[in-house]
């Protein structure tokens, strides 16, 4: 079994995680997408 202490880190891990993956990497991704997207139109625009 888990000790109580190996459970109260894996929770704090498991938190920072989510946070990180939710406050930095997700809009980090959303960004890079978006604006990848968007230098595609404009290129295309330009290009066409």
């Amino acid at each position: 079994m888990n000790s109580p202490d190996h459970t109260d880190t894996d929770k704090k891990q498991e938190l920072f995680l989510f946070l990180f993956l939710t406050i930095i990497l997700a809009p980090i991704v959303a960004v890079t997408i978006i604006g990848g997207y968007g230098l595609f139109i404009w290129l295309s625009q330009m290009l066409g």
